[in-house]
């Protein structure tokens, strides 16, 4: 095995591989290490154990999503028009990830724990910019909220039910009048 140094995203990289090919539960330290090129060491080094590393991958592969739309939707004029854009594409784009899509065709019972007992790192990103972004729609007069970490929080438990309901047989069909219904209660929600 070779001793090149190698960063976390190779190893990130390489275990994204391994759960497209196989799923979460058979992918191992040694499939990851393998396909990275590098000693089980070497990854046990940057990442405790396997579900780690799983859940370093998820983090980085899901807040891109968050990432790349808060840059695409800063062009529009409002608050609420950015936060309605934002959050709507993203649960799109997030029911069409690979990643998501592989791992509740093969390992679903992973995504319980995060629809009924805690917030993942994702999760909490996603309603630390929700919050963000209400906060500044009550600066510009754009957006209505006594309480702008219960609305963030109230909009991510809303777009989760849209997130597993969308990914039901035959939900693609009604995708786009879904998509739309969404956006209109989610800019409802915010309005003055």
């Amino acid at each position: 095995m070779s001793h090149r140094t190698v960063g976390d995203d190779e190893l990130l990289d390489a275990a994204r591989a391994c759960v497209l090919a196989v799923g979460v539960r058979r992918t191992t330290a040694t499939d990851v290490a393998r396909r990275a090129g590098v000693s089980r060491m070497t990854l046990y080094r940057r990442f405790p154990d396997v579900a780690g590393l799983i859940q370093a991958l998820m983090t980085r592969e899901f807040s891109a999503i968050v990432d790349a739309l808060e840059a695409e939707v800063a062009p529009l004029p409002t608050a609420r028009e950015r936060l309605v854009a934002s959050a709507v594409e993203g649960a799109d784009r997030l029911t069409r990830n690979p990643l998501f899509l592989r791992i509740v065709d093969v390992d679903p019972e992973l995504l319980l724990p995060y629809v009924t007992t805690r917030l993942g790192a994702f999760q909490q990103a996603v309603v630390a910019s929700f919050e963000r972004t209400v906060r500044e729609g009550l600066a510009d007069g754009s957006i209505a909220s006594a309480d702008p970490a219960m609305t963030a929080r109230t909009l991510e438990l809303a777009l989760r039910g849209f997130v597993l309901q969308t990914l039901a047989e035959g939900a693609e069909a009604a995708r786009e009048p879904v998509l739309a219904e969404l956006r209109r209660m989610v800019d409802r929600y915010l309005a003055p």
